[in-house]
């Protein structure tokens, strides 16, 4: 018998307890997933005529919270737990976790809550992302990580854009929020481009044990490109320049996505649903050409790939892969969840053709999109509730 026993970890048993402050990523993917599922049945009530949201145009409500609602929390939740990692430097947890998390709950239940004041709820709403920042910054500023710096300055960003949203919707502006709700799906998409840039081809290689091809010149025209086509889409979006600026994002994205390519990625959804979700981003430049060109139908199409595609399809495939990889556990999805990679892909291709190619039936792909929606994030939050509420199963912090 051996003085000192090792312990085998594979038969430990799992930590017991609530761990769902422990690390950023917890509460906000879950909320992320809950909300998506949550959000889009009460979009279709506002579209059946049941449900009245005061001052709120429902289609800017809709835009509204599925970008500051949704897209933020995941990006409370990836940029709070990837920050800790780029830093060495604690992120938020604990209890000032949970009162960040509280706060993004109090802007999403003022628009709820009938007799709040608007300037309350502005004001609750508004006040998450300066905090979101300050809790980024302080670490990444410590660290003086200058690469980083981008991401602090892009949720300064965001918050300009719901403020633009927010003084129209209080009758202080005209025509606002139409610009704040455009300026932040590109601002989203420049996150993406950004970030996808660094984690889809580092997660394809360490996995499948490939090298993505990265061309300098195509890495060098990536962001410039990308800013050049949202900017002149946003100040300018039936120019003809506006077509040749994002028609060149478009091919440079496309390049880029080629270049990170490897047959093999098939055989693994937490990958194919990364680059998926990307070519949605590329397809979204693609069409947003097509729009400044003039041909119609093409303007919805294009800001329903970036924000169905780009933003639904990547955002599902990140949380469900970092949701494993920080709890502890292998990268390997339930069956269920590669269904649900398949059901927002199916949800996001009918959001973008059928207003494009087959307008008369707009209303019912609407509907079978947004169903479509709702059981692919309803089978994330059922399926990942459980990981994110509880410690690792590995024991270590987190």
């Amino acid at each position: 018998m051996a003085l000192f026993p090792i312990e085998d970890l594979h038969t430990r048993p799992p930590p017991t307890g609530l761990a769902p402050f422990a690390l950023g990523f917890r509460p906000f993917f879950l909320a992320a997933g809950i909300w998506a599922v949550l959000l889009m049945a009460l979009w279709m009530l506002v579209l059946a005529g049941s449900l009245d949201l005061g001052t709120w145009s429902p289609l800017v409500w809709h835009g509204h919270e599925m970008l500051f609602g949704f897209a933020v929390a995941v990006i409370a939740g990836f940029l709070l737990t990837a920050a800790q990692n780029w830093t060495g430097i604690r992120t938020p947890s604990g209890a000032p976790l949970a009162a960040l998390f509280l706060l993004w709950l109090a802007g999403r239940l003022g628009f709820l809550i009938p007799g709040l004041p608007p300037v309350l709820v502005a004001l609750l709403d508004l006040a998450f992302l300066p905090v979101l920042t300050g809790a980024l910054a302080l670490p990444i500023l410590k660290a003086r990580q200058l690469h980083n710096y981008p991401f602090p300055i892009m949720l300064l960003a965001l918050t300009a854009a719901n403020a633009l949203v927010h003084l129209e919707v209080l009758g202080w502006t005209a025509s606002t929020a139409s610009l704040g709700l455009h300026l932040a799906v590109y601002v989203v998409v420049m996150m993406i481009v950004v970030m996808g840039g660094r984690v889809i081809p580092s997660f394809t290689d360490n996995k499948l044990r490939t090298r993505a091809r990265k061309w300098p010149l195509i890495e060098r025209l990536v962001v410039p490109s990308t800013l050049a086509a949202l900017l002149a889409s946003l100040l300018a979006p039936d120019l003809i320049l506006t077509a040749l600026f994002a028609a060149i994002a478009a091919l440079v994205h496309f390049i880029r996505l080629a270049g990170w390519y490897t047959n093999k990625f098939w055989a693994e959804p937490l990958l194919w649903v990364l680059h998926l979700g990307y070519a949605w981003i590329a397809l979204g430049f693609a069409l947003l050409a097509l729009s400044a060109a003039g041909i119609e139908g093409a303007a919805g199409s294009a800001l329903h790939a970036f924000t169905a595609g780009g933003i639904g399809v990547l955002t599902l495939g990140m949380m469900a892969r970092v949701s494993l990889g920080h709890t502890g556990r292998l990268l390997e999805p339930a069956p269920l969840m590669t269904l649900a990679f398949i059901e927002i892909g199916l949800a996001a291709l009918l959001r973008v053709a059928i207003p494009l190619f087959f307008p008369a039936s707009h209303a019912a792909g609407m509907t079978a999109s947004g169903l479509l929606w709702v059981i692919g994030f309803a089978l994330f939050a059922v399926l990942y509730a459980p990981m994110l509420l509880r410690p690792r199963v590995d024991g270590k912090p987190g």
